[in-house]
């Protein structure tokens, strides 16, 4: 099936909701991490959606240039070619992206699609992440509203991050304490701001403890019952039922029972990075230490080419990491509920 449409993201998210299930959210580097996505994504027949940092999208530049808006465009379009191979949905998303980037990788991705959809085209990305949560919570939704409208012309959802998420991703980096917990009154201003879904749709990244990266159980609190709180303390002065698309951000090492609770309680989106990382690497690693004779000339030999040739080690980093998005697929509960 090709990149979801507007229209088909849109049902993907309403389903997810109403199902109390969500979608992992894939970072990428390269095709190669793409493809191993995609796999993961068509082996537990669910849906997904696949997403590119700054960071990333400066990798897929190339170290020539470094360019984040030709590494996004150029994944972009290699994925509305080769999605068509794989019997899911998948959406296009752009991750964290602060202010001292938005001029550099937001709006030029934002302006690729408005031209596209004047020409009767769909957007290139699906959605795109503005992550103020460096910023104070008015300057961080005055950007969002600037963004907002522009997002919904062009067919495009809007991610925003209103309280920091702790640990560090593509050199934004918050400490971890009690400022990463959400509050209504955050929730209240946002709503305000932005609306709840008539000035444009966009998915809300909450922090109720979140930390990116890697860390040891006990080191980090997560309170996703915190999520209920928002949804109801908005929910009854607009008289809307659960009002908000959450996002799961900083969800590596997460307990069962951690993303369930987040689950019930509007979570429809779950970052996957660190994990993804590692599942596609640990196979290389594993490989080269079993091959070392032959994917290295050691002592003047010739070594072996079928041991150092990239595609002997890198299919098995495309299962290594496809394996862990169908597990990731299956915590979430996303499992066989891709769209017919």
């Amino acid at each position: 099936m090709p990149i979801a449409t507007p229209e088909v993201y849109n049902e993907m998210l309403d389903r997810a909701k109403a199902g109390k299930f969500a979608y992992p959210a894939i970072n990428v580097t390269s095709t190669q991490t793409l493809h191993a996505a995609l796999r993961g994504f068509a082996e537990a027949e669910s849906d997904g959606i696949i997403q590119i940092s700054t960071g990333g999208a400066e990798f897929l530049g190339g170290q020539h240039n470094k360019d984040m808006v030709t590494g996004a465009v150029a994944l972009a379009e290699f994925a509305h070619v080769v999605a068509e191979k794989y019997d899911v949905n998948v959406a296009l998303h752009t991750d964290h992206c602060p202010k001292d980037k938005l001029d550099g990788y937001v709006r030029p991705l934002i302006a690729i699609s408005e031209e596209r959809v004047k020409a009767g085209r769909n957007p290139l990305f699906q959605s795109h992440m503005w992550d103020g949560s460096a910023e104070t919570l008015a300057d961080n939704l005055g950007i969002a509203q600037e963004l907002l409208p522009r997002a919904a012309a062009a067919k495009i959802i809007l991610e925003v991050e209103i309280t920091p998420t702790g640990g560090e991703e593509d050199g934004v980096t918050h400490e971890i304490n009690d400022e990463l917990y959400t509050t209504v009154e955050d929730a209240l201003r946002t709503a305000e701001a932005l609306g709840l879904g008539e000035k444009g749709r966009y998915l809300l990244a909450a922090s109720f403890g979140n930390v990116h990266g890697v860390y040891k159980p006990g080191n980090v609190v997560l309170r996703p019952e915190l999520l209920k709180d928002l949804q109801e303390g908005v929910g009854s002065k607009y008289g809307k039922a659960s009002p908000f698309d959450f996002v799961f951000h900083g969800g590596s090492g997460s307990t069962a029972e951690e993303i369930a609770t987040a689950l019930e309680n509007g979570v429809v989106k779950m970052n996957l990075d660190t994990d993804t990382q590692y599942a596609f690497t640990r196979p290389v690693a594993d490989h080269m230490f079993r091959n070392y004779h032959g994917v290295l000339k050691v002592d003047g030999e010739v070594g072996d080419k079928k041991t150092y040739d990239p595609r002997s080690w890198g299919k098995l980093a495309e299962a290594g990491m496809a394996k862990r998005v169908s597990e990731a697929c299956a915590n979430l509960r996303s499992t066989g509920t891709k769209l017919k």
